[in-house]
């Protein structure tokens, strides 16, 4: 079964959302089938995100929604990014720089009911310490709420609650709801 079908959430309904919440403003696309996520700037801007997986889709809107506009001009938002096989050192990177992204991708989780797990994005490689690394994410996520979400991310939430039925305004509990902890 594909990844899309589960739990009635499909990378396709997220495609269409975005289009209509952000195209005008931004002139950005979401589009799925990609081998390996990438965001490319053009005429459309593209994040395109992993075949059809909607939480691959998240992903790659909360990276979109951490970029200024000086990033969003750049291939891949310019961004560091060293492959699967990292190691300890590398991986301590990538955690510190994931942790603001993963904390909007758990946010866009909980305001659409979709389970949220952190992602250390390293199976060949010194994975480092999930569990402080889910605390972190959550401790940010937690953090934005409290201080009041930027445009493109308050926004994108409140796409995301109206059309999978949430209420408005229990985004903190629907957070704790979803967030699931590394085994």
């Amino acid at each position: 079964m594909p990844q899309s079908a589960v739990r009635g959430h499909r990378s396709e309904d997220l495609d269409r959302l975005f289009r209509a919440t952000f195209f005008h403003s931004h002139t950005t696309v979401l589009e799925g089938g990609a081998d390996e996520p990438v965001y490319r700037p053009g005429n459309p801007h593209r994040i395109c995100y992993t075949r059809d997986y909607f939480r691959s889709a998240l992903h790659e809107i909360a990276h979109w929604c951490v970029a200024g506009p000086a990033r969003r001009q750049q291939e891949d938002y310019g961004y560091w990014y060293a492959p699967d096989g990292r190691n300890a050192e590398q991986q301590a990177e990538f955690t510190r720089v994931e942790v603001l992204p993963q904390a909007y991708e758990a946010l866009f989780c909980a305001a659409c009911g979709h389970p949220f797990r952190v992602s250390l994005d390293n199976l060949d490689g010194e994975a480092g310490d999930g569990r402080d690394f889910a605390v972190k994410v959550r401790e940010k996520a937690q953090a934005l709420l409290k201080a009041g979400l930027a445009e493109r991310p308050r926004l994108w939430c409140q796409v995301l609650m109206e059309y999978y039925g949430r209420a408005h305004g229990e985004l903190e509990t629907a957070l704790e709801e979803t967030f699931m902890h590394p085994s």
